[in-house]
């Protein structure tokens, strides 16, 4: 019997369930069946699938995560945190006013003699309804545009180059301030309007240059040449991997917008009484700092962890899905 020779071993079938890479004739990130730690089995490894990985291990991630949540609860459903609503009539009581904290009332009374705790719970609402609705807008207004500049060039590109370039020229804090000195009230939809659209053109630069970077790659030209048409090369090909860059800076941002809500109500030209916010509660406090440094000091300590917190998440998933930094 004859040995087998190199050829024979060159023909031989590879066995299907070893390696799965999908992508290399249409453009998909290729993927392949990784082995777990502690021979727990296999995972499918791709970008998003890695990504998700490193984030269940990273501590940084998990408190960030917890945080987020808390404070999502809080907004959704603050009366599972207090029996109290500030709405209520007989809520604030002048006979409790600045009364330092207790073991009934945590955060103690304010100068209205209204219960801390409770509003620090119900302003959550605003201010997290500020920060998601703001970069819903922000990710949506500036990620469509940025990908027709990316994808059609031209003219549009140009023109859309310039407009971004305008808006960028105007800071966040003193853009907002001078749009909502023209406003009688501001409410947490104006607020999130006005900061969307200074905020739009960041995610466009990131959309635009993410699009320019991918839309000449081969594994595009070659769809294009198979016969895929525009709408199925931007959704497959040209979106997942664009858009990694956009929820980094996006979760990132929105504890920005958080903070600069906190900023406009605390000059008296954001979100406005009867509603509640942290940044309007600091504002009413600042006067009664050196005799009631707590009216202060708890809501200023919950916008700042929250504002962290979702720092903290941008950073984790920035670390997740960049590849240079693995």
């Amino acid at each position: 019997m004859s040995e087998p020779t190199k050829s024979d071993h060159a023909a031989d079938p590879v066995p299907a369930d070893s390696v799965t890479i999908p992508g290399q004739a249409t453009g998909e990130p290729a993927t392949a069946a990784v082995p777990e730690p502690g021979g727990k089995g296999e995972r499918v490894a791709s970008l998003w699938t890695d990504a998700w990985y490193d984030l269940r291990r990273s501590p940084l991630f998990l408190i960030g995560a917890v945080l987020v949540l808390f404070m999502v609860a809080l907004a959704i459903a603050p009366g599972l945190f207090t029996d109290q609503d500030p709405r209520s009539a007989g809520f604030c009581q002048l006979q409790d006013s600045l009364r330092r904290p207790s073991a009934e009332h945590w955060f103690g009374f304010d100068v209205q003699g209204c219960d801390v705790y409770t509003r620090t719970v119900w302003g959550a609402r605003n201010s997290i309804i500020v920060g998601l609705l703001t970069t819903t807008l922000v990710v949506l207004v500036g990620g469509v545009l940025g990908l027709l500049a990316g994808w059609v060039g031209g003219l549009w590109d140009s023109l859309l180059s310039r407009v971004t370039e305008i808006f960028f020229a105007i800071p966040l804090l003193l853009g907002g301030m001078l749009i909502m000195a023209n406003f009688q009230k501001g409410n947490a939809f104006t607020v999130s309007m006005v900061m969307a659209v200074l905020g739009w053109p960041q995610i466009y630069r990131l959309m635009r240059s993410a699009v320019l970077a991918n839309k000449h790659n081969d594994y595009v030209v070659a769809a294009r040449a198979l016969g895929a048409g525009t709408g199925r090369i931007v959704s497959r090909h040209i979106l997942p991997n664009a858009v990694a860059p956009v929820i980094v800076v996006s979760t990132i941002n929105l504890g920005v917008y958080i903070g600069a809500e906190a900023a406009l109500s605390y000059l008296g030209i954001g979100i406005q009484s009867p509603a509640i916010s942290w940044g309007l509660m600091i504002s009413d406090a600042q006067s009664r700092f050196l005799n009631a440094p707590h009216v202060l000091l708890f809501p200023a300590v919950v916008l700042s962890v929250t504002v962290l917190a979702f720092i903290m998440l941008g950073d984790a998933v920035r670390d997740a899905l960049d590849p240079k930094l693995r």
